[in-house]
């Protein structure tokens, strides 16, 4: 017997979706009873949200495809303007009439035209008797959009006067969606993560054919063990399981082990888990990359080429701008006269002591700079003359939000805003490497 129950339809499409949909019977069930049959009226909207990877957009697209229910989807990522997102829903809902063989392309300006187009789309006899869906995926997108985009959405069944149910899915909770206006309550519904017990019984479904079901699930319980702390994204943790499964295999394939020989098999794939665990997330390597430094025992450090890490697209000034902060925090202010200026003098003997006493800088960590300071080494180390224009400092804002550079203390201080460079010396020694610019000459502490 299923647990899922609904007299409008059969047993078997049950059955069905609890297999394809494991762990969400709660959430189907819940679903199943808001929508009602299909000619009833169904409740307006609603309003589905949870992590990410916990199964929404999923569940939605599978439920509403397996049981044949008119719907629309649109990801509102898609959509930069209120009149794509418009636009784009009366162009798959005219693609819902079978009467329509070519859909011709529709141009909707406003929510009022909008509601009027709604109802001649809606007029088809196939959609007549039944609840229309429209599911707006990562809803949170309206918020940017006009004041009356999210309440006309929340209403539409009543503006329009058809049998529609509006359903957006977010990350996020409804009380960062409501407007101090007030509006129409959706009907909430929450997508919990999945916990360990869920992740194993999901990931255990695709072992493959030519092993035993007891042999993968064993596998992805040491991989879950291994991982469960730092990730708990299911995309993420399918992907890790595929792409370390055949090492976790090799003893078997070798005929060194059998696949019950579970502390043998942990032993052989223990440090390359290690290895995959400090690239969770980055895809610093690609899948084939990885594959051959399994073969080879190698370190992902060894694929050629700059890293995740060490490799960003940056603007040629903004590299500059880059270097030219990095030796701000790191180099003490009174070495700016030696490094940048053309007769600086010699280093006195004593002050060349001091600095061997003192601690290295860069294990001192970066040290604030005012932007007086960044703009005179910038201007010292590019061959061209750099005007300060808005160009520059719009960069520097560029570099602050990529978190490239941190802004310390408030922006609108009387003296100034003072920065810290973020990032690492490996980091900076690969930008400069694009530029040709040697920094380890300008650095006080490799003097």
């Amino acid at each position: 017997m299923p647990t899922l129950e609904h007299p409008e339809y059969p047993e078997a499409t049950l059955l069905h979706l609890e297999s394809i949909m494991p762990c969400r019977e709660s959430q189907m069930s819940t679903l199943l009873s808001v929508f009602g049959e299909r000619q009833q009226y169904s409740f307006p909207s609603i309003f589905i949200y949870g992590h990410t990877s916990s199964g929404k957009t999923y569940v939605l697209q599978t439920l509403l495809k397996t049981l044949e229910l008119p719907h629309v989807f649109v990801n509102c990522v898609e959509c930069s303007t209120s009149r794509l997102l418009l636009e784009k829903i009366l162009s798959q809902l005219q693609s819902l009439s079978s009467k329509t063989k070519s859909a011709s392309h529709i141009s909707c300006d406003t929510l009022n035209q909008f509601v009027c187009l709604f109802k001649q789309e809606t007029m088809a006899e196939e959609l007549q008797n039944e609840t229309i869906y429209i599911v707006l995926d990562k809803a949170e997108q309206l918020r940017e959009m006009e004041a009356n985009v999210l309440p006309a959405f929340l209403r539409l069944q009543e503006l329009a006067d058809r049998n529609v149910t509006v359903i957006l899915v977010t990350e996020i909770v409804w009380e960062l969606f409501r407007p101090n206006t007030g509006c129409f309550e959706p009907f909430t519904l929450y997508f919990p993560d999945y916990s360990i017990g869920h992740l194993q019984k999901i990931l255990s479904h695709d072992h493959p054919p030519e092993y035993s079901a007891d042999f993968y699930a064993a596998y992805i319980n040491i991989l879950l063990g291994v991982f469960y702390t730092v990730c708990r994204d299911l995309k993420e943790l399918r992907h890790l399981a595929a792409l370390n499964f055949s090492k976790y295999c090799e003893p078997v394939v070798k005929g060194e082990a059998n696949e019950r020989d579970t502390r043998r098999l942990w032993k052989n794939i223990e440090s390359h888990l290690k290895k995959a665990m400090q690239t969770v997330y980055l895809r610093e390597v690609s899948s084939s990359q990885w594959e051959r430094l399994q073969q080879d025992d190698g370190e992902p450090g060894q694929v050629k080429g700059l890293s995740a890490h060490t490799h960003v697209e940056l603007p040629y000034y903004s590299k500059f701008l880059l270097i030219a902060a990095y030796l701000a925090s790191y180099n003490p202010s009174r070495s700016d006269k030696r490094f940048f200026l053309k007769h600086h003098g010699k280093m006195k003997k004593t002050t060349f002591l001091k600095k061997h006493e003192k601690t290295s800088n860069h294990l001192l960590g970066p040290k604030p700079f005012p932007l007086d300071r960044l703009l005179a080494i910038l201007y010292s180390i590019v061959d061209k003359r750099v005007a300060p224009t808005g160009n520059i400092f719009s960069q520097i804002s560029s570099l602050v939000t990529l978190q490239l550079l941190t802004l310390v203390g408030h922006d609108d201080q009387l003296d100034g805003p003072r920065y810290k460079c973020t990032v690492s010396l490996d980091f900076i020694r690969a930008i400069a490497r694009t530029v040709n610019f040697d920094i380890i000459k300008y650095l006080y502490d490799f003097l």
